[in-house]
């Protein structure tokens, strides 16, 4: 018993090293532009102390409140069976709130927070690695030119690599993010030494002065002074990685400090400047901290880091869209998996190349990380502010605070959330309309697949002949034949459509004949004890239900090999699976706009059949159509 401890907290650093090279990339990479898009992005400021200690004090508070109060404190204890982020909270509060008439509210907010994670995850890798590369200009002004070849050669290659996995990689991100770490908190500290009264910049009375003196510009600077906590959401979805003691080791052992110290160091250097050559440092601050002939290894170590972070935000959307798919909020798409050893670590063809796409555009038609910073706050700040109301709902419904417990505490990250996000809406012309186009649009993909399914169950299930009536009328009036049929069904009752057309076209059933139908959990991993439910119908009818949780792989053959279920083992060479494909059909009286059925129509059409989707074996398989009206 006396090894445990020991065991337990090396396992916890091993956990939270892990966490610095995966998770905080994202808000790692923040120090390349958020401190020079303060003084110089949309609104300039003034290079003086005032301005610098109320940013730097800004900057402190935010980190402080946000990411170290709201997320990693408080957020990190809201866990789903271990899984973080907007979907899996959103699941969680749905098991709590139930049906009752503000559900649906709840589901929308955890959506609308999805939808614009898209949008992040677009803007990501583009802003932090063209700011790395811009870092040459630092070097050599000479090579402006070739700052955005270089910075798509790099794009591209890391959206061509994603389809081998970062298993391999993986190893090399938490040495290369740890030496990223201690190279800002050197620079950071070296001029600190030289001008210590920085830190007095952690006193918040100096935010306090900078909004009594510049009122509405300093309103404006919080659409840049965010910039610092971009990522926050990242920490809170990727908890079920390494869970929250590793995380927040991380974050407040290491990670918050060395940001912190280069933040403070980057102001230093700039107190420490004459005024023409703080004009020239505040351009690019990070790189002016290191000495001249240490400059480009510093842009290829920033780079590096860059490169971890678009792969981990890249990651994080496969994994966000595996859970919506699983949920019903997307159809289905083709899903590899990268790693035997690693279920978390898929790959999404589809999601891959749209976002390259993107990012490609965004590079080509914003130019400059500095343009990209307007686009970048609106879908963070967004998903904040969502996950506040999120938080209200918490506080009350799950962990059953009083009101007026959870109402200051609500009360306060809104109105932090709420002011950066109004602040950052000041520049949808600059660029931010676009990450709130992005998220409107893969909303409205998000609900009109989930808002068609529905339809499309609801119909089929007013049709739907009683499974077990329809077992006992068929016993006599129909020959058998050799072998097992099964019926895929989304539906718990009922007879499934393929099965009543094989019995009005072939005439005949198979001596076993299995309904089978997968459902979805709302947590993130089902007991396997709790895998398979059987009910015997009698005659060799039986209707079987799979459970799975969010964050599972669908995989019907190893299941039906794993389990002697239905009066024996499944022998998949005399096994057949009979599948429904739908084809839809406008109503007099839709469900949906026309517009919403037809995209629910394309939707429907492109995605992966059911026997990619579920592993089932390709010669053992027949389609049977039916048209429904919804």
């Amino acid at each position: 018993m006396s090894v445990a401890g020991p065991d337990r907290t090396s396992a916890k650093l091993k956990l939270a090293v892990g966490a610095v090279g995966i998770v905080f990339g994202d808000i790692g990479t923040s120090p390349l532009y958020a401190f020079r898009e303060t003084f110089r992005g949309a609104h300039h400021l003034p290079i003086d102390d005032m301005h610098i200690f109320g940013v730097l004090s800004l900057i402190f508070w935010s980190m402080t409140i946000v990411v170290s109060l709201q997320y990693v404190t408080i957020l990190m204890r809201a866990d789903n069976k271990g899984e973080g982020g907007s979907l899996a909270l959103v699941a969680l509060l749905s098991r709590h709130v139930g049906k009752s008439k503000h559900s649906w509210l709840v589901v929308i907010l955890g959506v609308a927070a999805t939808a614009l994670f898209y949008g992040d995850s677009m803007i990501t890798p583009a802003i932090s690695v063209l700011s790395a590369v811009e870092g040459l200009t630092v070097v050599d002004s000479r090579l402006d030119s070739l700052v955005i070849p270089i910075a798509l050669v790099l794009l591209i290659a890391l959206f061509v690599l994603q389809k081998r996995g970062t298993a391999k990689v993986g190893a090399m991100f938490a040495p290369v993010m740890g030496i990223y770490f201690l190279v800002l908190a050197g620079l950071g500290i070296w001029y600190i030494v030289q001008s210590p009264q920085i830190l007095w910049a952690l006193n918040p009375w100096y935010a306090y002065q900078f909004f009594l003196t510049d009122k509405w510009f300093a309103f404006l600077a919080l659409g840049s002074v965010v910039l610092a906590v971009t990522g926050a959401e990242a920490l809170y979805s990727d908890m079920g990685h390494f869970g929250r003691g590793p995380m927040r080791l991380s974050w407040f052992g290491f990670v918050m400090p060395c940001l912190l110290m280069n933040y403070f160091g980057q102001g230093a250097m700039i107190i420490g400047l004459g005024d023409a050559a703080a004009e020239e440092a505040i351009l690019n601050p990070f790189f002016y901290l290191a000495p001249e002939a240490y400059r480009l290894p510093l842009v290829i170590l920033a780079t590096c880091a860059t490169f971890i972070a678009s792969q981990a935000v890249i990651s994080g959307a496969f994994s966000i869209t595996h859970q919506a798919i699983q949920l019903g909020f997307v159809p289905r798409l083709s899903i590899r998996h990268t790693s035997d050893e690693h279920h978390g670590q898929i790959y999404i063809p589809v999601i891959n190349w749209a976002l390259m796409c993107a990012v490609i555009l965004l590079v080509l038609f914003f130019q400059k990380s500095s343009n990209l910073a307007s686009a970048y706050g609106i879908a963070v700040t967004g998903a904040m502010t969502i996950d506040t109301f999120l938080m209200a709902v918490l506080f009350v419904s799950v962990w059953k605070w009083k009101w007026w417990m959870a109402a200051p505490v609500v009360v306060l990250f809104l109105i932090v959330d709420g002011a950066y996000f109004a602040a950052n809406l000041t520049k949808f012309a600059d660029g931010g309309w676009f990450p709130l186009m992005i998220g409107g649009i893969a909303f409205t993909l998000l609900t009109t697949w989930s808002k068609g399914r529905k339809l499309m169950r609801e119909r089929m299930s007013e049709f739907s002949l009683p499974l077990d009536i329809f077992a006992k009328s068929a016993r006599s009036s129909t020959a058998r034949v050799e072998g097992t049929a099964i019926f895929l069904d989304s539906a718990t009752a009922g007879t499934p459509s393929a099965l009543l057309h094989n019995i009005k076209h072939n005439k005949v059933l198979h001596d076993r004949v299995v309904v089978l139908t997968v459902r979805i959990a709302d947590t993130p991993y089902v007991d396997p004890d709790a895998r398979v439910d059987v009910m015997e119908l009698g005659d060799g009818f039986y209707r079987v239900t799979l459970h799975y949780g969010f964050m599972e792989e669908t995989n019907i053959p190893q299941v039906l090999d794993n389990h002697r279920i239905c009066g024996g083992p499944f022998d998949m060479m005399k096994t057949s699976f009979f599948l429904s494909r739908q084809t839809l059909l406008s109503a007099d009286k839709p469900g949906m706009m026309i517009w919403r059925e037809k995209l629910f129509a394309w939707m429907m059409r492109n995605s992966t059949t059911a026997m990619e989707f579920f592993g089932l074996p390709t010669n053992r398989v027949v389609e049977l159509g039916s048209q429904v009206e919804i």
